[in-house]
């Protein structure tokens, strides 16, 4: 059997090659399409005769398509991409066939108007409202010439998207710089050289190779004294994919976020939005642009004095303790780092070196005991696609396996860069088939070797726990309809809602000091260190959200056409309203803003702040029951977690909270809550 075609077990990646995509897709697609015309040819049927056959076939689309996704973004290679790529067409094509299906949209709405279906489970009624809801806005209500042109648009839009994160990564695995003198390497740690060395033997080199992959950039950009060296770095990183740097021109997005832009308008036109912010917003909590912008700018004028205070001191300190002056953007991280280290006594070598990648596994597995009462169980017998990757049983109090997790931690060539969880298999129970749902969890984290530990900053620990909330929205779900279940469907701009609530449990010092333990000594994080971050918790605040707020004002006022369609000159007059930092005239952040132009933030990247309204409102319940308490953490599971998008999302957190959000835990998070506006 061709492996991808056993979409009921966890993917059998160790036999899994480019070969059996095509082949694999052939099938699912035609049974989907068989499922559809007998739908079709049925009629008026019920809930089990209509909706579950296609949610079969749909299911099985899926998980063909879910297994070659992921080895795109973690182990591509060059004959994976040009499956993917076709693929991707294919996959678009069929879903857009479907979506515009007229018949199969008039089955579906006649099933949701028949007495029977008020008696169905509330899920199970959301998931057939959510998939009418998909139909119209993939244009089944559009006359057939602009039904056929929203469908070719839409098969564009995806190849280009495809593009850009391709050429984002081969920009980034392109550059390297080779380093003979270890002179230059000042200011890192023996761990960062010895992944420098890596580096190099992995070409063949002597000596160190310092790359574009993330912890690399970091570690120059934090630690390396030399100042030639981290704009270097900068210039090559900040560039990447773009018409400026090292390789300007050779992987240039430009050409794509223009037509994609384009695109994304007039598909929006067509179905009667004005701009795609309001096509996004369609499908979210907020109820239309202007109140996100007055969110946004509201946030702004209390941000941005502490901002301004910020980089103010910034500057003084740069010049009077470092010489360096002015203050360029390739010297704020090592400058920061400096700063911090003497106003709080961070070292911050210090205190990675108390994050060892083992030994924060470990505390992250007794933190998830602790709150949820489940426990991980590594099978070293499920194949995997790259020795860095783990898989695990996730069992509850009784042992009973109710989900199951892959875990990704490290950075390499062929993986895309930043961390992401994504779904492996979703949870099915129609009748036939019961499966639990199992999910991918994937970071960046500087790669370990022989001799050479990974060890994890404490924003990396941060991002752990991150990743971690998106993971259990999915893994704890107990709605059986896939399309509504744990992320899916979720309203994007409250769906970081689990992320960010899980990352404040790493400011706890019971849960950190749990996952820490010295590289060389085993000894945890002394208290003097815990006190010092969390002394340091809100230091640069200002500047953080701000640059949020600018990535979130870039991305709609440039989706909503008001300032032109020239991402530099939007992200510019941005940058006039809001920023306090001011990259040089060559910067093309843009370029490699995969969030937006091929993930899907497109009109929604102010989900993050939006959302962490909620995660700051919701976390100070756990302070209130004293944190780790697990009443409050099965609260969180039943109401929210568990959900899906089977009732709204502010619906789910009321529920949990007993109440309607206060802004005021995020203003005080940041120590915002007295700042003026």
């Amino acid at each position: 059997m061709n492996p991808l075609l056993d979409t009921l077990s966890l993917p059998r990646f160790g036999e899994i090659g480019p070969e059996h995509v095509e082949e694999a897709l052939d099938r699912v697609i035609a049974e989907h399409r068989a499922a559809v015309a007998a739908v079709v040819a049925g009629g008026n049927g019920s809930f089990a005769d209509v909706w579950l056959p296609l949610e079969r076939a749909e299911t099985a689309i899926d998980g063909v398509w879910s297994a070659v996704s992921h080895l795109h973004s973690v182990a591509v290679t060059p004959e994976l991409r040009t499956a993917y790529e076709k693929g991707q067409q294919r996959i678009v094509e069929n879903s857009l066939a479907y979506h515009q299906n007229r018949a199969v949209y008039d089955v579906l709405v006649a099933m949701s108007e028949r007495p029977d279906f008020a008696d169905l489970a509330e899920a199970d009624r959301a998931a057939v409202t959510h998939e009418i809801r998909d139909f119209e806005l993939a244009g089944v209500g559009l006359d057939e010439s602009d039904r056929a042109r929203f469908a070719a648009i839409s098969k564009e839009l995806s190849a280009l998207k495809t593009a850009f994160s391709s050429a984002v990564l081969d920009a980034t695995d392109a550059w390297f710089e080779h380093v003979s003198e270890e002179a230059l390497l000042a200011g890192l740690a023996k761990t960062d050289k010895a992944m420098f060395a890596d580096n190099a033997r992995a070409r063949g080199l002597e000596g160190w190779v310092i790359s574009l992959q993330q912890p690399s950039v970091t570690a120059v950009l934090t630690f390396a004294e030399d100042r030639a060296l981290r704009e270097r770095v900068y210039r090559a990183y900040g560039t990447r994919a773009s018409d400026q740097g090292p390789h300007a021109g050779q992987f240039d997005n430009s050409e794509r976020i223009a037509r994609i832009l384009e695109l994304r308008r007039e598909a929006a036109q067509l179905l009667g939005f004005a701009t795609p912010v309001e096509l996004s917003l369609a499908t979210k909590m907020a109820a239309s642009a202007g109140d996100v912008l007055d969110f946004l700018r509201d946030l702004a004028s209390r941000a941005r004095p502490a901002a301004e205070r910020d980089i103010s001191a910034l500057r003084a300190y740069a010049a009077d303790k470092l010489a360096i002056t002015p203050l360029e953007p390739w010297d704020i991280g090592f400058v920061s780092n400096r700063l911090k280290q003497e106003r709080y006594a961070i070292d911050q070598q210090e205190v990675k070196a108390h994050f060892p990648v083992e030994r924060v596994i470990a505390g992250w597995q007794e933190l998830l005991a602790r709150l949820f009462g489940i426990t991980l169980v590594a099978r070293p017998d499920v194949a995997v696609y790259h020795p860095d990757a783990q898989f695990y049983d996730v069992k509850d109090e009784n042992g009973e396996v109710f989900s199951g997790l892959y875990l990704d931690l490290h950075a390499r060539a062929g993986k895309q860069g930043g961390a992401w969880m994504d779904q492996a298999r979703p949870r099915l129970n129609d009748g036939e088939v019961t499966r639990v749902p199992v999910a991918y969890l994937v970071c960046n984290f500087a790669p370990k070797s022989p001799g050479n530990p990974s060890l994890l900053s404490h924003d990396e620990v941060v991002t752990l726990l991150h990743e971690t909330g998106h993971c259990l929205h999915h893994l704890f779900t107990r709605v059986d309809r896939p399309n509504i279940a744990g992320t899916s469907g979720f309203e994007w701009d409250a769906v970081e809602l689990p992320s960010q609530l899980l990352e404040d449990f790493a400011w706890d010092r019971e849960v950190l000091t749990g996952m820490s333990g010295h590289y060389e000594t085993g000894a945890p994080l002394p208290g003097h260190l815990f006190d010092q971050l969390v002394a340091a918790r809100r230091f640069q605040s200002g500047m953080f959200i701000v640059r949020q707020i600018e990535f979130g004002l870039f991305d709609l006022l440039l989706h909503q056409g008001s300032l032109g369609s020239d991402p530099i000159e939007v992200i510019e007059a941005v940058r006039d309203e809001v920023a306090v930092v001011r990259p040089p005239e060559w910067h093309r952040f843009p370029h490699a803003f995969s969030h937006i132009f091929s993930g899907g933030y497109s009109s929604g990247y102010y989900s993050y702040l939006w959302a962490e309204v909620l995660a700051a409102d919701g976390f100070q319940r756990f302070v209130d029951a004293g944190l780790i308490d697990r009443a409050t953490a099965a609260l969180f599971r039943d109401e929210v977690l568990s959900r899906g998008a089977s009732r709204p999302a502010a619906e789910s957190f009321k529920a949990f909270r007993g109440r309607e959000p206060d802004p005021r835990a995020l203003l005080e998070r940041y120590g915002l809550a007295d700042t003026d506006s």
